[in-house]
């Protein structure tokens, strides 16, 4: 009896948390360089969002989305004001997000190109998700072993290679999905150079741009959405993870003209945005507000990933530091599951991408102190693991 053993877990107990530090319950503290895999970007038992979830729990739950929310309306009104898009479809998590958007992709390629049979486009080394939609979606082999048959409709491609999708590109394409940094594929920033080849391919083809936001997105970068670095405008975005802080909560953001594409009774959802849900949503989103939210992540990010370059320069297991804002990977040349547990063991928690990339997602609001001490542990522990026998290369 128990739970699915769908995840090899630690056998640490977390009870407690304030910003950017985990209590365990024997009341050891950890540095928490995760975020819960990108999601508490704002930290934990941040004040403001604990607040505006106790409020709203002391009313009203739920109605269903037969109903209007006024609150639905005015989280909505704030991400399409902060991405320039019209329309917003609330879910309950990134793979929610992300099937909202192949369905609109689909029926938009039915009902404006006229493709009885639409293909979406996805990228080697990309995650989406793990419903059926998703996981085809998602770049990589293993999310997928045990699966089958999976549904048609889509074609992986080399990612970053313009060549590849222009070659691709057919009589029943309809968008593309991308993520400007792959996460789960070892944190690999997109090439700004194919990115904007790619846009311009869109446009020239009337291919929808679609873009998987969802660990990228809520300032993980240092911008409101990774695009906006990349000066592109996509026709979707997805969000989820750092939307809810720790609550779950997606979205499905598409442009104003296309609004009528998703159109009574054609998608639907029972607790998608939901009251509670859609109360701290409005909370996050006022919090990273603040005039200089995104310029102070930017200097973190900025000044993490230097004082990791120093401090790591020479270590022969360190291969590449790579990454944007407050999303960074080391790749080293050995696995990085020992590393991560040899931190964990020193009271820092992160993560695996891939076979051999450390990955690092503190909360945004991570103190400078905790930067350094942070950065202090990972090099005491990759130096002791410059001994391991290197990963064989992809």
């Amino acid at each position: 009896m128990g739970l699915f053993p769908t995840y090899l877990q630690h056998e640490i107990h977390f009870v407690d948390g304030t910003g950017a530090v985990l209590v365990d319950e024997s009341g050891k503290e950890y540095l928490d360089f995760a975020s819960g895999i990108g999601v508490v970007n704002l930290g934990h038992r941040h004040p403001r969002i604990e607040q505006a979830l106790i409020t709203q729990a002391q009313g009203i739950w739920h109605t269903s989305n037969l109903f209007a929310s006024s609150l639905q309306q005015e989280v909505a009104n704030l991400l399409c004001k902060m991405s320039g898009l019209g329309a917003v479809f609330f879910a309950n998590s990134g793979a929610e997000a992300n099937e909202a958007a192949i369905k609109f992709a689909r029926r938009w390629a039915k009902m404006v190109k006229i493709i009885q049979e639409p293909e979406i486009i996805t990228f080697q080394r990309s995650f989406h998700g793990r419903t059926l939609a998703t996981l085809t979606a998602t770049g990589q082999d293993k999310v997928k072993d045990g699966f089958s048959p999976l549904p048609a409709g889509f074609r992986i491609l080399p990612y970053g290679d313009i060549q590849a999708v222009k070659q691709a590109t057919g009589a029943t394409t309809a968008a593309v999905l991308l993520e400007l940094v792959q996460g789960e594929g070892g944190v690999r920033p997109a090439d700004p150079a194919f990115v904007q080849a790619l846009a311009a391919w869109c446009r020239e083809k009337n291919i929808l741009l679609m873009i998987d936001e969802v660990q990228t997105g809520m300032g993980r970068t240092g911008h409101w959405f990774a695009y906006q670095k990349y000066g592109i405008e996509p026709d979707v975005v997805t969000l989820a993870k750092g939307l809810g802080n720790g609550f779950p909560v997606g979205a499905m953001l598409a442009k104003a003209a296309w609004k009528e594409v998703l159109g009574p009774g054609s998608h639907g959802t029972t607790f998608g945005g939901g009251r509670l849900a859609m109360a701290v949503a409005r909370a996050v989103l006022e919090e990273l507000s603040q005039p200089s939210m995104m310029a102070e992540i930017r200097d973190k990010g900025t000044w993490l990933r230097q004082l990791l370059e120093k401090e790591l320069r020479g270590l022969t297991s360190v291969q590449e530091i790579r990454g944007e804002g407050l999303m960074l990977g080391i790749e080293l040349n050995t696995s990085a599951g020992p590393v991560v547990k040899s931190l964990l063991e020193q009271g820092l928690v992160t993560l695996v991408a891939g076979e051999n990339v450390l990955r690092l997602l503190p909360p945004l609001v991570v103190t400078h102190g905790q930067i350094v001490r942070a950065v202090s542990l990972i090099k005491e522990v990759v130096q002791e693991w410059e001994w391991t026998a290197p990963v064989p290369a992809d």
